[in-house]
């Protein structure tokens, strides 16, 4: 008998932490299970055994900050041999992939341990490729292939696991990882959109912030010395002055600067671990002009695609808004769904809970409504999906628009505005000169 430790979830998202002793890794996962719980990650305790009779030791909870990075303990055993520093979650593309060319091969009707082990033959991740030697050997002991995923998180999330758990029931694992890979592939396909939209705006500003940066440093100071000898201590054009004055001041208070920028940074990481400081930032993140909209958008779209995934695959209802809460990466957001779990927990719709929530648009909560009184609300939650998949489009597109042209005219102010008051003393030299020539 070995000992293992377990990270589990209930019926409601709580995580559970704790030991107990089993034959093998199948077993430990089994017995977890059998306590209504839902493993996300099992490790063997390295050193641990146990007699004949320790099998009828019971669950054990384990301290709250236990079995985290601890030798031979929870992320001691997961199958995957690469060092803990390279260990993460694997490219989305990757995952995708994987998950499609799966769902082809068990629709074809090849055998699912002959799917895995022809997908692995040819990954090129080596995490992946571990993974995937980890869930053949947990198959071929006898294990479901959900059960096999709970022991690679970082991998596969709650949302990937318990739509396999819910196709294997149904029969239909195919269908599932076909909805996986579609649903994986619409939201990288959103994400990768925000990304490109924000590229050119982040580079102008860079690039705004450097060549200002450079002119103040390296390019002022020597027109200052020139003005200096060539104008004999005249007055300067206003402009002029100004420029210089803030040319000294970066000079002599880039160390100050340079720190008040890091400063923010980390005062700014510190504040987002508190609860409320995340929350705010969460709520000005759906609040802040131009990018708000699309932030709001964006959210509706991955909770409600989300939702019409997980309930369209067979997950019930209480199960699938405890999944989607977990991942939808914003705490108002998160809130709302808390609600709407806790009303139709009660026998109540969600159509109450998700109004009071300025998040979600009448036109959302109205087609909620309406799937809801049709019994058709996965359909109904993905076509709110698509709609918003467009509004999204659109809202990139807008802020670009906006944004593009804005930056551009900033840079050209702030470069202007420079060269400007350079060259008006230096008009005055020539002139100057021209009348001491004359």
């Amino acid at each position: 008998m070995a000992t293992f430790q377990y990270i589990a979830k209930d019926a409601a998202g709580n995580e559970t932490r704790g030991q107990l002793e089993a034959g093998d890794r199948n077993s430990a996962i089994a017995a977890v299970r059998a306590l209504g719980l839902y493993p996300t990650a099992l490790g063997e305790v390295k050193g641990s055994s146990a007699p004949a009779g320790g099998q009828k030791k019971a669950v054990k909870k384990a301290p709250a900050g236990d079995g985290k990075k601890k030798k031979g303990g929870l992320n001691a055993d997961i199958n995957i041999k690469l060092p803990s520093w390279m260990r993460g979650r694997i490219s989305t593309k990757v995952l995708t992939q994987f998950t499609r060319q799966l769902a082809t091969l068990v629709n074809a009707g090849l055998p699912l341990m002959r799917g895995i082990d022809v997908l692995k033959r040819q990954m090129k991740d080596p995490q992946m490729k571990e993974a995937l030697d980890g869930i053949g050997e947990n198959i071929a002991a006898g294990g479901t292939f959900s059960e096999a995923l709970t022991a690679y998180p970082k991998i596969f999330d709650n949302l990937y696991v318990n739509m396999v758990k819910a196709g294997e029931a149904g029969g239909v694992l195919e269908v599932v990882l076909g909805r996986l890979a579609e649903f994986a592939e619409k939201s990288e396909k959103i994400k990768n959109k925000v990304k490109g939209a924000m590229i050119y705006p982040i580079v102008v500003l860079v690039a705004a912030v450097g060549i200002t940066a450079f002119l103040l440093v390296a390019v002022i100071p020597k027109f200052k010395s020139v003005f200096a000898d060539m104008l004999g201590g005249a007055s300067l054009p206003a402009i002029t002055e100004f420029v210089i004055q803030m040319s000294d001041w970066v000079q002599h208070n880039g160390l100050v600067i340079a720190i008040l920028v890091v400063a923010f940074f980390v005062i700014r990481k510190i504040v987002g671990k508190t609860e409320k400081g995340a929350y705010f930032y969460d709520w000005l993140s759906l609040k802040m002009p131009v990018t708000g909209t699309l932030v709001q958008r964006t959210s509706v779209s991955r909770v409600t695609r989300t939702l019409g995934t997980l309930l369209s695959s067979g997950v019930p209802i209480l199960q699938s808004l405890v999944i989607v809460r977990d991942t939808t990466g914003n705490r108002i957001v998160s809130k709302a769904l808390q609600d709407v779990h806790d009303a139709v927990k009660e026998g109540e719709g969600m159509t109450q809970p998700l109004s009071q929530c300025w998040v979600f648009p009448p036109m959302v909560v109205s087609m909620v409504e309406v799937g809801e009184e049709t019994g058709a609300l996965a359909d109904m939650l993905t076509r709110i999906a698509n709609t918003y998949d467009d509004e999204v489009d659109n809202a990139v597109a807008g802020m670009t628009a906006a944004i593009e042209p804005a930056l551009i005219i900033v840079l050209a102010v702030v470069v202007g505005t420079i060269v400007i008051a350079m060259f008006l003393p230096m008009i005055k030299i020539i002139q100057s000169v021209s009348g001491a020539g004359a």
